[in-house]
Formats: C-alpha cells, structure tokens, sequence
C-alpha cells in the first residue's frame, strides 16, 4: 500500500518514465485548488529530488500566480496501463520565466534547446516527500497518441497573436492573483 519515500527511487524514476500523463495540484490561500493535467513529453528529472516540465500557453496561469503566492506544488503520475500506481511529489515549486537567463540554460540542458511555438514558461518543483498509493481504483485505459491541438492552435494564432493572448488571459488568476507572468 502507501510508502514514503524521501527521494525517487531507480523504480520510481522508470514507473515516471512509462507514463503519459501527470497532473499538476497548487493553491494558494483563499483561492481555489488547481489541478492541471499535463503530457510527460515536456517533464524532466533534474534529480532524486527535482523536476521540471515546459509550460505551455493555456487558457489561464493559475500555477504560475499560486507558486509565486504560496509555492506549494504537488505533481501526481497514475498508472492507466500496467500495474496499478499512483505516486506523487510533495515540494516548492517556482516558474522560470523566459526572460531569465535559467530558462534558456534548462532549454539546452533538458530540451535540447527546442522550443515549441506557445512555450510560456518552465516549472522547476524541488520535493522533499515522494509518496506512492495503490492505485487499485485508477481505472485502465489504453494510450492512443499525442494530440496536436496545441500545437496547431499556436500555428494558427502566431508568435504575435500568442503575445496578445499572454496579455489576455495570463496574467492574472481566476481568484484575481497576479502570475508574475514575464515574457
């Protein structure tokens, strides 16, 4: 059943790496909860104890505006195939913006310097608690590809029509935080 752990293991680190989805959990208080689910394509290890993922253009930045509130971020894997999992990282999270020297150092690093068109941001979370559950109650499904929504609606809107859309919709919360968003 449930375990702790206070880093990743080797066997929780392959379990991260066979996954298709995580789901991002902040909040702040007086605001509502945030769940955010999120393709494992853009999450990276930094280490037994750090990740990271490239943060994509959404309709609104609530992890963003929670993290620089609060700071705190859980990020959760399930399995939908395989053996039954749920495991989640407890930590600080915080956003490196794209003006900031870090960013363009993790790009390289982690993403061999690619950059999809809509990239907003990149979320580093440090945790200090790794838990695992049995996931008897996740329900199987089968992984049937990556959609390209995304990907054509930021073709379709631009590099400029994007920047617009920042301005729009990502600067402030639905509980009317500010994100700190920097482009």
């Amino acid at each position: 059943m449930a375990k702790d752990y206070p880093a990743l293991t080797p066997h929780l680190r392959e379990f991260i790496s066979r996954q298709h989805i995580f789901f991002t959990a902040t909040a702040a208080a007086g605001t509502r909860v945030n769940i955010s689910p999120r393709a494992t394509d853009q999450f990276r290890l930094l280490g037994d104890n750090a990740a990271c993922y490239l943060d994509r253009t959404g309709s609104g930045n609530e992890t963003s505006a929670h993290l620089l509130a609060d700071g705190r971020m859980t990020i959760m894997f399930c399995a939908v195939e395989g053996p039954p999992l749920i495991l989640r990282l407890y930590g600080k999270g915080r956003v490196i913006h794209r003006s900031d020297a870090e960013y363009a150092d993790v790009l390289t690093g982690q993403f061999a310097g690619v950059e999809p068109l809509g990239a907003r941001q990149i979320v580093r979370i440090d945790f200090d608690l790794v838990k695992t559950s049995c996931g008897y109650g996740v329900p199987l499904m089968a992984y049937e590809g990556e959609r390209d929504t995304m990907d054509r609606w930021a073709e379709s809107k631009g590099g400029d029509g994007i920047r617009a859309y920042w301005q729009e919709k990502n600067l402030v919360s639905m509980d009317g935080l500010p994100t700190g968003f920097v482009e």
